[in-house]
């Protein structure tokens, strides 16, 4: 087509179609992104094994509701307790999405006696998240299975490798889904 038969109109209507088409993708994966963190809203509760270093072997059980970010705001927060005997740990990760990249930390982040989340991707049911403390870096990786069961695993990097450390299976308790349906 001749550009001089290409009116103001016209003009204007391709440009929006190629702005649509550009950003499709964008918005997709936010939508794509918000739905997965919609999925961990509830209540959660399972095992848990520390399966590399020190603690290996020692088992724990984590009692863990989700939320997920208000509004616009992609993310989420797993807030609860996690116990090992009689003693109980508090347990909280908060993510959301700043700038296009996922931002957050577990328990209170790398300044305190936790990690921070300093970048992620979401990839249909299962989240990769990545993890920092100081010289140490690694993965949790959360991936969610037929609305009713959550699998959580972090990995740490010891020079080229992923080595696993924490292993959890989380199942979402009917109560509470039958609470929040109604």
């Amino acid at each position: 087509m001749s550009p001089r038969f290409f009116s103001p109109v016209g003009r204007v209507v391709a440009a929006s179609v190629v702005a649509t088409i550009a950003t499709a993708p964008a918005a997709d994966a936010a939508s794509r992104d918000k739905r997965f963190f919609q999925q961990v809203a509830g209540v959660w509760k399972g095992p848990g094994e520390i399966v590399a270093g020190k603690y290996k072997g020692t088992k724990f059980t984590c009692n863990l509701t989700g939320q997920p970010a208000e509004g616009k705001e992609t993310g989420m927060t797993l807030d609860g307790t996690c116990r090992v005997g009689v003693f109980s740990q508090p347990m909280r990760a908060v993510i959301a999405q700043v700038d296009g990249n996922y931002k957050g930390e577990f328990l209170d982040g790398a300044d305190g006696k936790g990690l921070d989340i300093v970048s992620g991707q979401v990839n249909g049911d299962r989240v990769v998240m990545g993890i920092n403390r100081a010289k140490l870096n690694g993965a949790m990786v959360a991936r969610i299975e037929k609305d009713t069961a959550m699998n959580i695993t972090i990995s740490v990097k010891v020079e080229d490798r992923m080595i696993p450390v924490i292993g959890l299976k989380l199942n979402r308790q009917a109560s509470a889904m039958a609470v929040a349906e109604e």
